[in-house]
């Protein structure tokens, strides 16, 4: 089936990877640091996926300075240890492989920050099956689903867009 599909783009974490400990405790360690104590990693859960900026202010209210600082605090986490407490789901690579070889072309789309995205398929050992990794930029800006989605079309502007699906695991993805 996938076969009528040239160029797949697939979301990263909850999708090629679990990475339930290292952004929860990062989420967690930047609510600390604003004064707020939550201690239930499977309720910070849901900032896996969307924006953080989105996340803050759904979740917790914050306004926008709160939801900078917040940010801020949660990279200095996330770029130390959180990046890499994340599992790759079992047979991702040789999925990647078998479709790279059978010339689909690979896309990551995802709402977490470019560089993140490309250190952490690097930890991994798979960046090179991705023709294409686009994320989000560090100042919180081109987040949305939507935008990504629309500048990897652009980038393939030449191929009719029947040919490309997207892969995720929320919401977010389905409906950019």
């Amino acid at each position: 089936m996938m076969k009528n599909y040239e160029y797949i783009l697939f979301d990263l974490d909850g999708t090629l990877s679990d990475p339930k400990i290292g952004i929860t405790k990062s989420v967690q360690y930047a609510l600390k640091r604003m004064g707020i104590t939550e201690n239930n990693l499977d309720y910070l859960e849901s900032f896996i996926g969307p924006p953080l900026q989105q996340s803050f202010l759904e979740f917790y209210s914050f306004d926008e300075p709160q939801i900078q600082t917040a940010i801020t605090h949660y990279r200095e986490r996330f770029i130390d240890k959180g990046m890499y407490e994340n599992t790759l789901y079992e047979h991702i690579p040789s999925l990647l492989q078998e479709l790279s070889d059978n010339g689909h072309t690979l896309v990551i789309a995802t709402s977490k920050p470019t560089v993140f995205a490309e250190e952490i398929l690097k930890y991994f050992n798979i960046h090179h099956h991705f023709d294409l990794i686009v994320g989000s930029n560090l100042d919180g800006t081109s987040t949305s689903k939507t935008e990504i989605i629309q500048h990897i079309l652009h980038h393939y502007s030449d191929q009719p867009k029947g040919s490309f699906i997207m892969i995720g695991d929320r919401k977010h993805d389905i409906i950019a």
